[in-house]
């Protein structure tokens, strides 16, 4: 355990020495003796973990001091010892910010020794929320939380940065897999609401007649089995953020409750009639296109607009080029530390083979293969031959529609142009084709970059 730095500051010698010699008692503790407050202020470099200080100085008094040592360091906590009995002193240097004023007594030195433990606690504490926060922050940076840098995805950073300026409703649509509720939690750790909760509800794993319960809650005895008042995920989520996964999956019926909650801003539990206020964020997600399910009458008009706010459009791995690469080490390293396998590599025979696959299960399937390769690879070194998909989806670029054959060499000269961040140069030496044809399909607007 790290030394705790004590400042006394008692202008009698003979009172300060007894301080000193009963918290001295605790090994952990350093103590620092001042007579007066000018010299404690000098001294406020050596960063002390607590101060207490006489009330009636020769230089100071006990607020006058203590506003002095906020100025220079709002974090040390102050104890002032005080012969003064009166209420009020007391009151208004709690106010202040003390963390505690004790009256000299005979049991001064025994009420320091407990104020000084308390004062610790605290102080650790908060280091530990701090900690805690600052490890949230720096987990759900952008740059951390979501690896890659092509054009694709710093056009995501920029739209997520609008969003961590106000309270907007967002949606996010893309593909299974391409990491919805990653982008939903570092939106909401990187906003206003970051100091409360983010709660996800998968709409799609809920069953129907369990929905409206999970969201809005219940009162005992609602129905059979509510032996207890149940809060609702929205309240729960009360003041920070909800996540409704695979929102299209809501059912019609509980779509207009839905609505009702969010415009009225107040949920009322299942078999209750109290109002509970809400003060949320909503950000919803879906693979659907939630346009196309209102045209189908499966999605209300209304609730589409109200839900879709900011529109986010995540990318598909085939779609982020060398973002692959990126993910595949971040993946190979994090199972190697979490089962401590040592450095693993990936060989450029490797990685070639992962840049011409499709990734229908995008980074989701990726991190499957990447785990897999770690654990079936010799000497941390993942090859070709350690590479495994198997996807249940049909690769796009070679369905069994009927094209021609100028038609596939498109296909697969624009893929792989999106695979490569439209580098002309690169797709023509690994396809192995003239540049030339490459530039011809682009200027007659066969493919378009």
């Amino acid at each position: 355990m790290e030394p705790y730095k004590i400042f006394i500051v008692e202008d009698d010698p003979w009172y300060g020495e007894i301080l000193e010699y009963h918290l001295s008692l605790n090994e952990d503790y350093v103590i620092t003796r001042f007579t007066n407050g000018k010299d404690c202020l000098a001294n406020l470099h050596k960063k002390p973990d607590l101060i207490s200080i006489d009330f009636s100085l020769p230089d100071y008094t006990g607020d006058k001091l203590f506003q002095k040592i906020k100025e220079a360091d709002d974090s040390i906590p102050v104890i002032v010892i005080s012969g003064q009995e009166e209420i009020s002193v007391a009151v208004t240097l709690l106010k202040m910010g003390v963390s505690d004023y004790i009256v000299k007594d005979d049991n001064t030195k025994d009420l320091l020794w407990n104020a000084v433990i308390n004062a610790r606690k605290m102080g650790n504490l908060k280091k530990e929320v701090e900690h805690l926060k600052e490890e949230l922050g720096q987990k759900f940076a952008f740059d951390k939380s979501i690896k890659g840098k092509s054009p694709a995805l710093t056009k995501i950073f920029a739209l997520m940065e609008k969003a961590t300026k106000t309270n907007i409703n967002v949606s996010i649509t893309g593909e299974t897999g391409t990491g919805k509720e990653v982008v939903a939690k570092a939106i909401h750790y990187n906003c206003e609401r970051k100091k409360k909760a983010f709660v996800a509800v998968n709409m799609a794993a809920i069953p129907k007649e369990l929905v409206e319960s999970e969201l809005f809650g219940h009162e005992k005895g609602a129905f059979t089995g509510a032996v207890a008042r149940k809060a609702g995920k929205f309240e729960e989520a009360n003041g920070g953020t909800i996540f409704l996964d695979e929102i299209a999956e809501l059912d019609l019926s509980l779509q207009s409750k839905l609505l009702r909650v969010l415009q009225e801003r107040e949920v009322v539990r299942v078999g209750g009639n109290e109002k509970v206020k809400l003060d949320i964020r909503l950000i919803s997600a879906t693979h659907k296109n939630l346009a196309e399910e209102v045209k189908k009458g499966q999605f209300r008009e209304d609730l589409y607009y109200r839900i879709i706010g900011l529109p986010i459009d995540l990318p598909p791995l085939r779609d982020r080029g060398s973002d692959v690469l990126i993910l595949a080490k971040f993946f190979a390293d994090e199972f190697a530390k979490d089962n401590k396998l040592g450095q693993v590599t990936i060989t450029q025979d490797a990685k070639d083979k992962l840049m011409t696959y499709h990734f229908p299960g995008n980074i989701r399937e990726l991190k499957a293969v990447i785990e897999l390769a770690c654990v079936m690879c010799n000497d941390n070194e993942i090859t070709a031959a350690d590479i495994s998909f198997n996807s249940t989806r049909q690769d796009e670029i070679f369905s069994f529609e009927q094209k021609t054959l100028r038609q596939y060499t498109c296909d697969i000269i624009r893929h792989f142009l999106k695979k490569y961040d439209d580098d002309v140069l690169l797709v023509a030496e690994k396809l192995d084709i003239g540049k030339s044809t490459i530039y011809k399909m682009i200027q007659q607007k066969e493919i378009v970059i």
